[in-house]
């Protein structure tokens, strides 16, 4: 069968050249695309437990990468780099933006520091928060990083810490929201420069709305599903553009007033540099309150007083940790996000 691909620099034209790839998992995608299905395998996050096997149709996956190539102006002189893995959506997608487009797909090992055995330029490159976070930390990668003209950060929330780093960069940085289910992002966020925002914002014909929780609902005409109900409680700004508060799931409801977790670990991240995150507890008077859980060995009590402090000049009253807990380590589900139990 005649395929046509860019991969580190050489094209290829045939099933068979593929053996010459050193990336099985590459390897492994295209061969799935190029077969007689409609669909390719991916797997959901496996946010609340197990990830689920969902077919994702072909026709939708281009779609999708339609959307993002045309806004980051992506064409057949564009260099791209894969360091996230094709087992996941985001991997499988960066592969069919570059067979959509005609551009030159630079691969990577998958590791932390995706940058550091790269050479020459970007035109996009999708990452993780942690991959940012490594790549800014010593001078070369972070030189070779405002190599990299835009970049698409997902998988998990950006700390304030980062937010504030990448505003001295000169890459163009977004948050994406989306999920598998969506085929890759339907709304991005401008991280730095002039066009930097609290809100996302929809690509293509996308809309949002929300339902009676609250909770945003995507309206995608793109894909053959088009309407997806989420766990994400949003305000919107209209039907473009919304504001992630949190989960639905975390909310904490603190004497009548709700409490986004997600939101409170932004600001707490400035302060703590071990893994943590914020659960509710049972409280007699509140119903529930906000508490802190640590990644770690636990702290002394002028530790803990310390931290207390620095938070009750960043936090309202109600979001301030009403105690501290620590564990040795965390649980994680199948994809490596932290279970949000005291277990």
């Amino acid at each position: 069968m005649k395929i046509n691909i860019r991969i580190n620099g050489t094209r290829y034209t045939t099933l068979e050249s593929l053996h010459e790839i050193d990336d099985s998992q590459v390897v492994d995608f295209l061969r799935e695309w190029y077969n007689a299905e409609e669909y390719v395998i991916g797997h959901t996050s496996g946010s609340t437990g197990a990830p689920k096997e969902i077919r994702l149709l072909k026709k939708d996956m281009l779609a999708s990468a339609r959307i993002t190539n045309d806004f980051f102006h992506i064409g057949a002189d564009s260099r791209l780099l894969l360091c996230l893995s094709p087992r996941y959506i985001a991997g499988k997608m960066m592969i069919v933006r570059t067979l959509l487009s005609g551009a030159d797909l630079r691969t990577v090992k998958v590791s932390s520091s995706p940058l550091k055995d790269t050479d020459g330029e970007f035109d996009l490159v999708a990452m993780v928060p942690m991959q940012v976070e490594t790549s800014l930390s010593t001078p070369e990668t972070a030189q070779r990083f405002t190599r990299v003209k835009q970049v698409i950060i997902g998988g998990a929330a950006i700390s304030v810490r980062m937010e504030k780093q990448l505003q001295t960069v000169p890459t163009a940085c977004y948050c994406t929201y989306g999920m598998t289910e969506t085929v890759s992002h339907v709304a991005l966020r401008d991280i730095n420069g002039k066009g930097k925002s609290p809100f996302y914002f929809a690509l293509g014909d996308v809309h949002f709305e929300t339902d009676e929780r609250g909770c945003l609902v995507i309206r995608a005409p793109h894909l053959q599903q088009q309407r997806f109900v989420t766990n994400d409680i949003a305000r919107l700004i209209d039907d473009t553009r919304f504001e992630w508060l949190g989960r639905h799931d975390n909310v904490i409801n603190s004497g009548g007033v709700k409490l986004f977790p997600e939101r409170i670990e932004a600001k707490i991240a400035l302060f703590v540099e071990q893994r943590f995150f914020i659960m509710p507890e049972e409280d007699a008077r509140l119903g529930q309150r906000a508490v802190l859980v640590i990644e770690g060995r636990a702290w002394d009590e002028e530790q803990k007083k310390q931290l207390l402090e620095q938070l009750r000049q960043e936090l309202h009253p109600y979001e301030i940790p009403k105690k501290i807990y620590f564990r040795e380590h965390f649980m994680e589900t199948y994809s490596g996000k932290i279970i949000r139990k005291l277990i």
